[in-house]
């Protein structure tokens, strides 16, 4: 893998990064789906477009809009995002030494699934960075949060409704987050966020038997309403038992694909 960051990393060196190719503005909430068939805006230009190229696609993956074994190349992403291939190869290097893309070739990664020992120590992870985000978080939410929640799970009911699941999981990543933010812990944060770039595709997994049974439904109902009656570690004990709950749809995932 090394050897092939380094070949790519050579290619186009001649290429800018600066000028034209900086970036100050940040991405559209959501932006219409491009090239790659998901949601990628074009860059715009004063920043150094390397590093928001990389935010754009670790925030995608985050937030389940490529499915594992969805193939990426540098030209396709460059083409999403509207840039030239040296930032879209750098942000797919810094992807791929941080495990969450591998390569099948020069100019070619892949999403990963997810093998049954990274589910079971991301899951360890998530139920006890998680937990205290969640109840940290609620004991830190302004009032009207149950309210701003509530509007998140409006859209992903209509989501689960029409069976557009990467809506879903977009705003499925919205609701969880906006109560990890209010902990008021940024490095707790930032590691939930890695685990969500290493899981985050595998999200696709499940449904539809999510849409069906309702787990996670249920699960931010409860949060809502333990928000509103101010009990912090009910809050958290939504979320432990919504991670426990995707777990097992994970892990039947898992083991199909390996019978």
């Amino acid at each position: 893998m090394v050897q092939q960051i380094a070949e790519i990393a050579m290619e186009d060196v001649t290429e800018t990064q600066t000028g034209e190719g900086a970036v100050s503005a940040a991405l559209e909430d959501r932006p219409a789906a491009g090239t790659l068939g998901v949601d990628l805006a074009p860059l715009k230009k004063h920043a150094r477009l390397g590093d928001l190229a990389y935010d754009a696609m670790k925030e995608r993956l985050v937030r389940g809009a490529f499915e594992p074994g969805r193939k990426l190349t540098v030209r396709a992403v460059a083409d999403a995002l509207g840039v030239s291939s040296t930032p879209a190869r750098d942000a797919l290097n810094r992807l791929a030494a941080e495990g969450a893309l591998i390569y099948s070739g020069p100019k070619t990664v892949i999403v990963p699934y997810l093998t049954m020992p990274a589910l079971e120590e991301i899951t360890t992870m998530r139920l006890a960075l998680e937990g205290v985000a969640a109840e940290r978080g609620a004991a830190n939410a302004p009032a009207d949060l149950a309210d701003s929640l509530e509007a998140l799970q409006g859209k992903i009911n209509r989501g689960l409704e029409r069976q557009r699941y990467a809506d879903v999981l977009w705003a499925n990543m919205e609701f969880h987050f906006a109560v990890y933010k209010c902990c008021g812990m940024p490095y707790l944060l930032s590691t939930i966020e890695t685990l969500w770039l290493r899981i985050g595709p595998s999200f696709h997994d499940l449904y539809p038997e999510f849409a069906v049974q309702k787990y996670g439904v249920h699960n931010h109902e409860v949060v809502m309403e333990s928000l509103r009656e101010g009990d912090n570690r009910a809050v958290r004990a939504a979320f432990e038992n919504d991670i426990r709950d995707g777990y097992r749809r994970l892990r039947q995932a898992i083991r199909a694909r390996a019978d």
